[in-house]
């Protein structure tokens, strides 16, 4: 640039400059003209070599830039031999920079012999909040089953760290989700079958039958033994048959060659699809993962749950709000995880606390049994409140399962356990009409999914409502008669009863007179005063409790229940809630809210509270 503008003035200057004398014309023009000319071609020759080498200096390629872009899509690893694929130190050694070597070598240390090197690297992982988002992709392309699982259990973990599911081949244009469901359940073996499973396999293979017919036409109805669905489920009809057709499945997926048979033909993934389809319907995504739940109990079927993508879905679902959708996926992960649980969760058995992995020593148990007609959740709720009340988020003024915020927050150190099991109270209504349980046969039962849950191995307090006192009850008895079962007697320290009829109820008395309890079921009727089954269980009972020294906390409701729209029944009376030994304690409530305290502050919950620290005291200490 310069150099031109010097040719350019030199120019002007010949132009406008005075002529010489006409002898030196002729040899300052020939000067000039070679002074100009010089200029411009060393000029020329200086640009074209900066220009020359600014564009060689553009085409170089920078190889370390090369290689780390590299390691940010491509995973690096050596060849491993099938029958060597145990040996985790197989990671190449590429030069990449500090901040990304911390993730491949927890990775790396993921894999380790040692177990507590793993758990310390997938809590590491875990950890992680500042990585970039191909870090995080790396991890969960790279990571093997154990990690994946673990870092699914565990609070703080990204969600980048799993893999959506794989894609779903579509269904035939012929076909439809209920026709799979009801090809899937037909390929199940329908021999040698409990009662119950029969029920439900042919109740929604009919009512499959009867949604199909519809779709070409045909009024769209219930009949035989699905009215009662009719009256519980939700008013599209193609959900209801889906229902139909996932309770029978959960049936089936209690029996581990029926999961063989579900996952070799398919229903993993086609329970994914309907999953998926169904984000709006909780009742229809609770059933399948109670189904995966199932499945899990089963440790060869792992791999193959985790490869079909449930692993992605299970630790969305952990982290979910809802208290009911998040216990579910709790159980199904701590079936998965074989690195930090011992114990099988089978269905009805919910952890509430933890749910996830934590380094909190876990030195006591406390389990949850609710009564009749009622439920692992909501037995166990706040008492209702105006929606005006409820504070979103606030856990601490309104919970939809007290044990799992309060008793949690007030007592980590426990696990909690709350159960849930069938009940009705007609015939008339029950869930399975072939079905004729006793408290003997459910506290066996139970007991035995309890004792699979690792029930037993600690110090433990049974906190109770109506029918599930007696449960309680019975299921102590049986464990104090069988030796196997003595870890659950011995470790027992306390029993807090909400209303339980000890002598009986009046509920028992009124089935007759009462719409609602046409055709009382069999529960119903062994709460009758006169049952010598009952009598028999309270004596028995009695002298176990005061032969162990069991400390024993009992409240009773002294306000009236609603049943029906007929009548208002005070279910169980204080006479019928003494079971003779401990504190009896009247509460101003009904019934249904006698295990649902008012506030965290209220006096029920409380004194609940300080039962269980007192009952545990030296156990927690330790």
């Amino acid at each position: 640039m310069s150099l031109a503008a010097y040719c350019v003035i030199c120019c002007r200057r010949m132009g406008t400059s005075t002529p010489p004398p006409k002898s030196n014309t002729y040899w300052k023009d020939i000067r000039n003209i070679i002074k100009l000319t010089g200029s411009l071609i060393l000029g020329s020759s200086l640009f074209l070599t900066y220009e020359l080498l600014a564009l060689k200096k553009s085409l170089t390629l920078d190889t370390q830039v090369v290689e780390r872009e590299k390691m940010k899509s491509y995973i690096c690893m050596h060849t491993v031999v099938l029958d060597k694929r145990e040996n985790y130190d197989t990671f190449s050694t590429v030069d990449i920079e500090d901040h990304e070597c911390a993730a491949w070598l927890l990775l790396k240390k993921s894999r380790s012999g040692d177990r507590t090197a793993r758990l310390q690297a997938v809590q590491a992982m875990s950890e992680a909040h500042h990585w970039h988002d191909y870090q995080y992709r790396t991890i969960a392309q790279a990571c093997d089953l154990r990690t994946r699982i673990g870092l699914a259990r565990s609070q703080e973990s990204d969600l980048r760290f799993f893999l959506p599911p794989p894609p779903i081949p579509a269904l035939n244009e012929d076909s439809s989700i209920e026709e799979e469901l009801r090809c899937l359940l037909a390929s199940l073996p329908q021999t040698e079958l409990d009662e119950c499973i029969q029920y439900f396999t042919s109740l929604a293979l009919s009512e499959s039958s009867q949604s199909l017919a519809a779709q070409k036409g045909g009024l769209w109805c219930f009949g035989g033994n699905g009215l009662p669905y009719a009256e519980s489920f939700g008013e599209v009809p193609s959900v209801t048959v889906e229902m139909f057709c996932l309770e029978a499945l959960v049936k089936h997926s209690e029996i581990p060659t029926h999961c063989d048979t579900i996952e070799a033909n398919g229903g993993l993934q086609l329970l994914q699809k309907l999953y998926q389809l169904h984000k709006d319907c909780p009742k229809v995504q609770r059933n399948i993962i109670r189904i995966i739940g199932n499945m899990a109990l089963n440790e060869h079927l792992h791999s193959t749950i985790v490869h079909s993508g449930w692993v992605s879905l299970l630790a969305e679902a952990l982290k979910s709000h809802h208290i009911v959708e998040a216990s579910h996926a709790a159980r199904t992960l701590a079936n998965l995880d074989r690195e930090t649980v011992r114990e099988k969760y089978q269905d009805g058995v919910y952890v509430l606390h933890p749910q996830c992995r934590t380094s909190q020593p876990i030195k006591a148990d406390v389990l949850f049994i609710h009564g009749l007609m009622g439920a692992a959740f909501k037995t166990w709720r706040q008492q209702d409140q105006a929606l005006t009340e409820k504070v979103s988020g606030d856990e601490t003024r309104y919970t939809t399962c007290w044990p799992k915020t309060w008793l949690a927050r007030d007592c980590p150190a426990l696990r909690i356990i709350s159960v849930e099991y069938d009940t009705s109270l007609s015939d008339w209504r029950a869930r399975c009409p072939t079905e004729r349980k006793s408290i003997a046969f459910r506290s066996n039962e139970l007991l035995q999914k309890l004792r699979a849950a690792g029930v037993g191995d600690r110090p433990m307090v049974w906190v109770s409502h109506s029918m599930g006192g007696l449960l309680v009850k019975k299921m102590l008895l049986e464990a104090s008669q069988n030796p196997e079962m003595r870890t659950v007697i011995d470790n027992t320290r306390g029993i807090i009863f909400y209303s339980v009829p000890h002598h009986g109820s009046h509920l028992a008395d009124y089935s007759v007179n009462v719409r609602y309890l046409l055709f009382p079921s069999l529960e119903v009727k062994e709460l009758s005063k006169d049952s010598p089954a009952l009598k028999a269980l309270q004596g028995d009972f009695l002298e176990l409790a005061k032969d162990r020294n069991f400390q024993v906390l009992n409240f009773v409701e002294t306000l009236p229940t609603s049943i029906g729209s007929m009548i208002r029944l005070h279910v169980v009376p204080v006479d019928s809630a003494d079971l003779g030994i401990g504190d009896l304690i009247p509460v101003d409530v009904n019934h249904l809210n006698i295990c649902k305290p008012k506030k965290k502050d209220a006096f029920l919950y409380q004194r609940t509270l300080q039962f269980i620290r007192e009952a545990l005291a030296k156990d927690l200490e330790n």
